[in-house]
């Protein structure tokens, strides 16, 4: 009888399959663009305009100044391009999390569907560059609901169910970098046969109407996870200056009233987690970059890539990090930071397609179990209304991190490999600096 007692608590609430079920159908959406990318940039780049001219001379300056390769600057400008998505949702998603806790979960997340179905919206019609970056930065502001769907895992759970619930956030990335990718390089493979000029259409349309679909789904199945009795009275107009407060945010002082000791701890997770992202994101971003240059790489051949890292990361995290058991979540945590190490730097200096995927299967595992582990210990912290400002401020300084990694690591890393790299293992090296600089 006590079994079977465990089994019934340790079962996970259904609103998180609901959450998980949205967090899938917006992620598909999401990474439909990611094997686009470096096309995009280079259709943009040969139609012209003033606003890419002028970034493009911007790079140009900077490549010529540091004395980097030419056939780097696409993946400068999709460095500058990352950072300007990150750092907008920097900006957003701890007002957010805030908003959610005065409001809740429900409308929150309603308003941010509606805004990554503007930004879809606006990429359905980019033809020209400033479009494109108008897209991305709506994008960017609106892209609030992971932070959100967190903070939901966060209400419906306890110390028994938690690590699961943010397994289950993990998976639903895997499953997006499974599905969104392959369709988006299917879409780019159509429009190049049809000899289509504006061959993204169809896959912005079809992200547009996979938000639409989301924004119904919620509004028909999820039911608030945050009651009134437990929302904040208010958001107070001091708070508001400590969402966009670097400082306020790694000493989570939106997170009012929770223990010195607790805060203490929750300090140490926000600076892991920043850190962590940081230089993860490095990889993350130019990776689909580092691969067009240096094997070059088709759309396809990105989509077929990332799905295989998508489908480690399911298994990983639906096979290992779903059964962590509670407070084993830190040692997991230790696992993931070990392995990853090694990942940057196979990446970065693979010759072949055998090391590079030896080098994104270590990256794939430690990515899967870092996150979530890190989630869900900064989620067992603060009361019912209190897990949305953590939340959103654990996901903002992630944001922050994301903001500063694509760029550190697409100018930065370059420099670092010219003087290192060449100099000790020849010119075919010359790609691969994100990731190295990552384990610098």
């Amino acid at each position: 009888m006590t079994a079977q007692k465990e089994k019934v608590k340790s079962r996970l609430n259904p609103g998180a399959w609901v959450m998980f079920t949205s967090l899938v159908i917006d992620l598909i959406g999401f990474t439909i663009i990611l094997p686009l990318m470096p096309k995009l940039l280079d259709h943009y780049s040969l139609t012209g305009g003033a606003s890419i001219s002028f970034l493009e001379s911007t790079v140009k300056t900077l490549q010529e100044t540091l004395n980097i390769p030419e056939k780097f600057n696409s993946v400068m400008t999709g460095g500058v391009l990352g950072s300007l998505f990150s750092f907008l949702q920097f900006l957003a998603s701890p007002l957010a999390g805030c908003l959610s806790d005065c409001y809740g979960r429900k409308p929150a997340l309603l308003v941010s569907m509606i805004g990554i179905a503007a930004s879809y919206a606006l990429w359905v019609v980019s033809d020209n560059f400033i479009l494109f970056v108008l897209a991305r930065a709506v994008g960017g502001i609106s892209k609030a609901n992971v932070s959100l769907a967190t903070a939901v895992m966060a209400d419906i759970t306890d110390s028994t169910t938690r690590a699961k619930a943010m397994a289950l956030v993990g998976v639903a990335f895997a499953i997006g970098f499974i599905i969104g990718p392959v369709t988006g390089a299917a879409f780019s493979a159509w429009g190049i046969d049809s000899n289509k000029g504006n061959w993204w259409f169809w896959p912005a349309m079809f992200s547009l109407a996979l938000t639409v679909i989301n924004f119904g789904f919620l509004a028909v199945f999820f039911k608030e996870s945050l009651p009134k009795e437990k929302r904040a009275k208010s958001l107070q107009l001091s708070q508001t200056l400590n969402l966009v407060n670097p400082v306020s945010l790694f000493k989570f002082q939106l997170a009012d009233g929770i223990s010195k000791k607790d805060l203490e701890k929750l300090k140490v997770l926000g600076r892991v987690y920043f850190l962590f992202l940081f230089l993860f994101s490095g990889l993350e971003y130019t990776l689909t970059f580092l691969t067009h240059l240096r094997f070059n790489y088709n759309a396809s051949q990105q989509g077929k890539m990332l799905l295989f890292i998508g489908l480690l990361m399911a298994f990983f995290q639906g096979g290992l990090v779903r059964r962590v058991k509670p407070g084993k979540e830190k040692m997991l945590a230790l696992i993931g930071l070990g392995v990853i190490i090694p990942s940057f730097v196979v990446v970065g200096l693979s010759s072949s397609t055998t090391a590079l995927y030896f080098g994104l299967a270590l990256y794939s595992l430690g990515s899967a179990i870092v996150i979530p582990c890190l989630t869900a210990m900064t989620a067992a912290y603060g009361r019912a209304d209190q897990k949305g400002a953590v939340i959103g401020t654990l996901r903002s300084l992630g944001a922050l991190a994301r903001a500063f990694g694509p760029l550190v690591s697409s100018f930065e890393s370059m420099l670092i490999l010219r003087h290192i790299l060449i100099l000790f293992l020849g010119d075919q090296y010359r790609i691969g600096g994100s990731a190295l600089c990552s384990f610098i």
